[in-house]
């Protein structure tokens, strides 16, 4: 099983930006956990940050076809606004989970809307670096439905 784990806009600072709400892990430990992780549920996982948004749309035009079996996004700032990372994630026929670090739903009001949470399968929140492992539990999960 092959997982794509994607990472947005200014995740790349993770661990010097703002370690009051995203704490001090780095976006490099994130991608190791979730590697890890991986190997212990069978599946392979392959991280991939930009903060260039083309070329986070065309890594996602990638997975349509290289045999990603489902795909997480912490799509960072364009999380709510950005209807070419939305429009490339519908083109997808595997599943989609976003995740975040934060509770956006509990930040400023602009966060709480998420232009993606619509063609996702779901949304994991608030739990630091464990939301991403969450999100991976989940992904691996609904890869392995029939039809998911």
């Amino acid at each position: 099983m092959n997982i794509l784990a994607l990472h947005g806009i200014n995740l790349n600072m993770f661990g010097q930006r703002d370690p009051a709400q995203y704490g001090s892990v780095t976006l490099a430990q994130i991608d190791a956990q979730l590697q890890a992780l991986g190997q212990q549920l069978g599946a392979h996982v392959s991280c991939f940050q930009s903060n260039h948004e083309g070329v986070l749309v065309e890594r996602i035009h990638q997975a349509h076809s290289d045999g990603t079996d489902a795909v997480l996004i912490n799509a960072g700032a364009w999380t709510h606004y950005s209807y070419g990372i939305r429009d490339a994630l519908a083109i997808l026929t595997v599943p989609v989970v976003e995740v975040h670090m934060s509770n956006i739903h509990a930040r400023e009001a602009f966060r709480h809307e998420s232009v993606l949470a619509p063609i996702v399968h779901g949304q994991i929140c608030g739990f630091g670096a464990d939301s991403y492992l969450l999100a991976l539990r989940a992904a691996v999960s609904l890869a392995q439905q029939p039809g998911a």
